[in-house]
């Protein structure tokens, strides 16, 4: 039963990864596609999604799912909080670079989703707060809006990445800009 199981768990993934590399490239692939780019039948897909929309929520949900590790697993208060904002940033980079095509439909997915992000959002004003307290803010920062253009930061640079850029790069660069700007007088 285990074996069938952990076949049956990497097929998934596979079809899923497929999936997103296709629907990158052309969203209004067909599921034959998907199938043909994943090397499974056709069937198979519809056996294990019932539909093209059934298969795009799963890959929401474990685009979403990878996204909360991602937060999770670089999140921590015992860090300087440059290392923990550099980490965090180079890991969700990652996610939304390699998941773009689910990741950019995570704002409209239902209550677990929305779960992910309230907690991620959580993590990241306890982070500006501790980077705040850290002198790496100004102490009058608004916060809410230091996370607002930390979004939208990762946001482009996301999207706007070449397939292959080193997402700790990216990260050094977006926390760059974040913490110093453009201005001459931030240096």
């Amino acid at each position: 039963m285990n074996k069938l199981r952990s076949d049956t768990e990497r097929t998934v993934r596979t079809i899923l990864e497929a999936a997103e590399r296709v629907l990158s490239r052309n969203p209004a692939a067909s599921m034959e596609q998907i199938a043909e780019a994943a090397g499974v039948a056709r069937t198979t897909v519809h056996r294990r999604f019932t539909s093209r929309d059934a298969l795009v929520d799963a890959m929401t949900a474990w685009a979403t799912h990878r996204f909360a590790e991602a937060v999770e697993s670089a999140y921590t208060t015992t860090a300087p909080p440059l290392v923990t904002l550099h980490q965090v940033t180079a890991n969700v980079l990652r996610i939304k670079i390699n998941w773009g095509y689910a990741m950019s439909r995570t704002p409209s997915a239902g209550p677990e989703v929305a779960c992910v992000y309230a907690v991620a959002r959580e993590r990241c004003d306890e982070m500006f707060r501790r980077a705040r307290d850290a002198g790496l803010l100004r102490a009058d920062a608004d916060l809410d809006w230091t996370r607002r253009v930390y979004y939208a930061l990762i946001h482009e640079t996301a999207t706007g990445s070449d397939e292959g850029q080193d997402p700790d790069a990216l990260a050094t660069r977006l926390v760059d800009t974040l913490l110093h700007g453009f201005g001459e007088h931030n240096r």
